[in-house]
């Protein structure tokens, strides 16, 4: 496919589509048994820092010699470094509400589902919801919603300077993201000024004809309309945006490839990729209805995981809590820079007294890892991963183009490490008992003496930190 950008730019809201299945599945055919020699070629290209082709992708995609998949991970892996360093950023999801107007077979918001308890948060229990989250040391959030009328730009922007005003002793929410239904020009408009961070829209799946399977009803019907949603985010000044795929629905292969071409169309049109690609596979939902022969196993899970890290250098990989830990733990090592933790989707869940059995008719899917927030960082900190709530480059406009001046290069660490480590201080310092303290403080020593010169302005501010300031950062 040749790229006019100008022929794929929204005009009037509208535009033409820029995924090709029999361009995909062209690549991915053409590919086949590729030879050792291509596939190292491929990761080396990889590891200099260069986004991979759709046919380079296809070629890693169709490797299966387990030396070379092994490979391939362990390129992921080192890439992740070069790029990020060993931090992994940390949110949480607060669900505002389940009201829903689409049938979609997987999800237990479908309007069809009469078992969903359906509710949605007032003022008084978001700010309860907020300063909860809070109070176990979150600094971001995704603020998730149903596909309804009634939240329109208007509600999620009301919602989001909510969020922002609620502090809770040294707690406070820095960077709301979002994860809502596609809106138009104006709507996103409105949501922007609101303040947020990024915007999410998952395409769910990229294949035109299990997309109208699975889709059975109501807006979110419209391929075109979602697929082209993030386009008039930017058209409407939201450079920093996630995309993403419900794996399980299609072939794993060819969402991949759809993904790949997503990026590449950001890239041709607004000269920026996306922030961020998520990769949920489907788990058990009320009255789940899906055909189950494409669902993804564990071996192939996290090969795409690191494939897409290596396709994308600069943008960041969220692995949530769908994944049970010890497959969280195994996948954070193929280059994901986020998860969340602590996480409850259940409305209101964040206030209940005590953990019982997840009720699926209260919530969207299940959750397969429900450690608190304090035990996956003392599982991060004793693997010696640098735990972060920075939230930097978005306030100091560190998006879009520019984000890409820093990321794509690798530069973008420079800021990471630093601001991770303040970061990390400031909940030892504010959530930590004296154990992951003492564990917390023992591996920033360590990421300081990888700073250089740079560690001692890092330990100056560190200082001011244990003195009682705050929201210190680079």
């Amino acid at each position: 496919m040749f790229y006019n950008p100008q022929q794929y730019r929204i005009k009037d809201e509208a535009m033409v589509p820029f995924i090709d299945s029999e361009e995909i599945f062209d690549f991915i055919n053409k590919t086949k048994n590729p030879s050792r020699e291509l596939v190292e070629n491929i990761i080396k290209r990889s590891l200099d820092k260069n986004r991979l082709t759709l046919e380079e992708t296809a070629v890693l995609l169709n490797t299966t010699d387990p030396e070379l998949v092994e490979m391939i991970k362990n390129g992921a892996r080192e890439l992740k470094e070069k790029v990020y360093g060993n931090r992994i950023v940390l949110f949480a999801p607060l669900y505002i509400g389940n009201s829903c107007t689409n049938d979609c077979a997987y999800c237990g918001y479908k309007v069809t589902n009469k078992e969903m308890k359906r509710s949605t948060l007032n003022e008084e229990q978001l700010i309860s919801q907020v300063k909860a989250l809070e109070e176990t040391g979150h600094k971001r959030l995704i603020l998730v919603y149903g596909e309804h009328p009634k939240y329109n730009p208007e509600f999620i922007a009301e919602s989001v300077k909510t969020v922002y005003t609620v502090k809770e002793k040294n707690g406070e929410i820095r960077r709301v993201n979002i994860n809502a239904a596609p809106q138009s020009i104006e709507g996103f408009k409105i949501v922007k000024e609101s303040g947020i961070g990024t915007y999410q829209v998952f395409q769910e799946t990229y294949h035109k004809e299990t997309y109208a399977k699975v889709h059975r009803a109501g807006k979110k019907r419209d391929y075109d309309w979602r697929l082209t949603s993030l386009d008039r985010a930017q058209e409407a000044g939201i450079d920093d945006v996630g995309i993403g795929v419900l794996f399980g629905l299609y072939d794993w292969k060819f969402e991949v490839m759809a993904l790949i071409r997503h990026v590449n169309h950001f890239e041709a049109v607004y000269n920026v990729g996306p922030h961020t690609i998520s990769f949920p596979r489907i788990q058990n939902a009320s009255n789940l209805d899906i055909d189950k022969s494409n669902l993804v196993s564990d071996k192939d899970f996290t090969k795409l995981v690191a494939i897409l890290r290596l396709a994308v250098p600069y943008t960041g990989l969220i692995l949530t809590a769908r994944e049970p830990a010890k497959i969280r733990d195994e996948i954070m090592r193929f280059g994901v820079s986020q998860i969340d933790g602590g996480t409850n989707i259940e409305m209101s869940g964040y206030t209940k007294e005590e953990k019982s059995a997840q009720d699926l008719n209260s919530e969207q899917f299940e959750i397969c890892d429900t450690r608190s927030l304090g035990e996956v960082i003392d599982e991060l900190v004793e693997n010696e991963y640098l735990p972060s709530f920075c939230t930097a480059c978005y306030r100091l406009g560190r998006t879009g183009e520019h984000f890409m001046e820093f990321s794509v290069p690798g530069f973008i660490k420079r800021y990471c490490t630093p601001n991770a480590i303040l970061t990390l201080s400031e909940y030892l310092e504010d959530y930590g008992n004296d154990e992951i303290k003492q564990k917390g403080y023992s591996l920033i020593d360590k990421e300081i003496e990888k700073l250089g010169k740079h560690g001692e302005i890092v330990k100056t501010k560190l200082e001011k930190i244990k003195k009682g300031e705050r929201d210190l950062y680079f």
